[in-house]
């Protein structure tokens, strides 16, 4: 009998290599609607927090004004570079063999701060739909991480308990959204973010990426 009976998965910088993707589509929304733009690690330190939230940041940072208006074209014209960009992504090394392991044995769901249209494309270009049970993502949620309502919900349309999900992720807020929504995590260094980084957001299980099958599947199964 295994100790968790859902496990929640984040996708970008976890499951999948989008950081380029994802870069590619935040400098082209903010030259196309602002002609302005910033450096790749203020994107990519944001990466999971969700468009929307990372956009204020950066009108903020420079001085701009925060209007929805131009929040909403600039994720508009984010979600179709990344739909353009969606071919070139990869899943990290483990991945799918990963998802193939848990198949069967628990339940498992996908938490993403990415949008709805860029992750059907990218489950259905990488035929990893049919591994999740639930998918959620940032159309369907109000609070950014590390407010843990992205987890929560997921655990709710798995029909689980918090306290019996275990969440993967690779970023700061991601680790704690999931200890903030009661969860069990298990880090993945292999996003924006180093093990020391990692550590102090107490994560249970640290490892250095997916192909450490045996110690994750270890850590849920048993």
């Amino acid at each position: 009998m295994s100790m968790f009976e859902a496990v929640i998965f984040d996708w970008d910088g976890t499951l999948a290599d989008t950081r380029r993707a994802i870069l590619v589509s935040f400098h082209g929304a903010l030259r196309e609607v602002l002609g302005i733009d910033v450096a790749d690690e203020f994107i990519e330190r944001r990466i999971g927090v969700g468009a929307a939230w990372t956009f204020r940041e950066i009108l903020e940072a420079k001085g701009l004004p925060v209007d929805e208006e131009t929040v909403k074209r600039l994720v508009a014209v984010k979600v179709r570079v990344a739909i353009e960009e969606a071919g070139k992504v990869r899943l990290f090394p483990g991945a799918k063999e990963l998802l193939e392991s848990l198949s069967g044995k628990v339940k498992v769901g996908l938490a993403s701060m990415n949008n709805r249209q860029v992750i059907d494309r990218l489950l259905e270009g990488l035929n990893v739909s049919r591994f999740f049970d639930a998918v959620i993502t940032v159309d369907e949620v109000t609070k950014s991480k590390p407010d843990p309502e992205i987890f929560l919900k997921t655990a709710q349309k798995l029909g689980g308990k918090p306290e019996g999900c275990v969440v993967i992720e690779d970023s700061i807020f991601g680790v704690k959204a999931a200890k903030a929504g009661n969860m069990a995590c298990v880090a993945v260094v292999q996003g924006a973010y180093t093990r020391e980084e990692l550590a102090k957001a107490n994560p249970d299980l640290i490892v250095g990426s997916l192909l450490e099958k045996s110690a994750i599947l270890k850590f849920i199964l048993e």
